[in-house]
């Protein structure tokens, strides 16, 4: 019998050995231009990894190995799969600070940070050193701020003196503050310093400019981007220990390239004992300070005080800004 199933209908040709052979030659013919020409498109690909690569290890010279690899990898695969976002944006990091949104919440909204704007992120140095084994206080009923900071007395050596006001902001915390109460959403506030040397002088001798030259300074605290401008001083007088001093001067905004103006008023007083002045600096912006935040500033800056603390066996150290105690030769 014949198995129809299994042998070539009627009129159907088996092929030959040689035709199975050509038609073997021609797939594998296929399957090789297939292969050139995906290897051809690959190339390209690669290439473009490899130039990432070598943009991640000049770029990154601080990243961990996995970190480079990782962002090695992420912008190859934006190329490769056609995104055409920048996958090396970090190399157009803002090099600036917001100076205008510190001065009003304290915190630098403008960016990551580059080289420069870490230097111009410097902490302000307000003269400030805190007793060790002694904390800033604020009663959040009454408002009365309290801190223990070391001055030097007439003689060379250190003494402790007591400052304190009265504030309606909360207490400002972060490496950038020093004693200072602010209010976070618009920038008002008060904050503490200290001058240098007043020569032996009394508050009533002491020239306005001398004041206003350690205020002032290149890293004082509103000096973020260069020493503030157009500094006019509209009052100046002497209430017995105290001097006071209005004032008005303008900042710069660095991611803006504009002046901030801004109105202060300074109270400084000499703790008896004491080679140094000790100075409360209530600011607001001009256009807050005409919308009446200046009633909150002069009530603040009324209430200021600043005396010897009580004497105590204690060696008189100073917290450095790291929290550290250290002691004072």
């Amino acid at each position: 019998s014949i198995d129809h199933h299994s042998s070539p209908r009627h009129g159907q040709l088996q092929d030959s050995p040689k035709t199975s052979i050509d038609k073997a030659n021609k797939q594998t013919h296929g399957t090789t231009r297939q292969a050139k020409h995906n290897i051809m498109t690959l190339t390209p690909k690669i290439s473009c990894l490899v130039a990432l690569f070598s943009t991640a290890l000049a770029l990154e010279p601080t990243l961990s190995r996995r970190g480079m690899m990782i962002n090695t990898g992420a912008a190859g695969m934006a190329t490769i799969f056609g995104q055409t976002q920048a996958a090396w944006g970090a190399a157009a990091v803002q090099d600036s600070m917001d100076v205008d949104s510190f001065l009003r919440s304290g915190q630098d909204i403008g960016g990551n940070m580059g080289v420069s704007s870490q230097a111009g992120k410097s902490r302000p140095e307000t003269g400030v050193f805190l007793r060790d084994g002694s904390e800033i206080s604020r009663d959040p009923r009454s408002g009365n701020v309290l801190a223990e900071i070391i001055l030097q007395k007439n003689d060379g050596n250190r003494m402790a003196a007591l400052a304190s006001y009265s504030s309606p902001w909360p207490l400002a915390t972060g490496s950038f503050f020093d004693v200072e109460c602010r209010d976070g959403r618009n920038g008002d506030g008060a904050f503490l310093a200290v001058t240098q040397s007043v020569g032996g002088k009394a508050i009533a001798d002491v020239p306005d400019s001398f004041f206003l030259e350690n205020l002032l300074a290149p890293t004082g605290r509103f000096s973020f981007y260069g020493q503030p401008t157009d500094v006019k001083v509209k009052k100046s007088v002497t209430k017995g220990d105290y001097r006071v001093i209005d004032l008005s001067f303008a900042t710069l905004s660095q991611s803006t390239q504009t002046e901030i103006p801004r109105k202060a008023q300074l109270v400084a007083t000499i703790p008896s004992g004491s080679s140094q002045a000790v100075m409360l600096i209530g600011s607001a912006s001009t256009t807050r300070w005409n919308k009446g935040s200046d009633k909150d500033i002069f009530q603040t800056a009324d209430s200021f005080r600043a005396i010897p603390a009580p004497e105590s066996s204690m060696k008189l150290r100073k917290k450095d800004r790291g929290g550290q105690a250290l002691f004072l030769e």
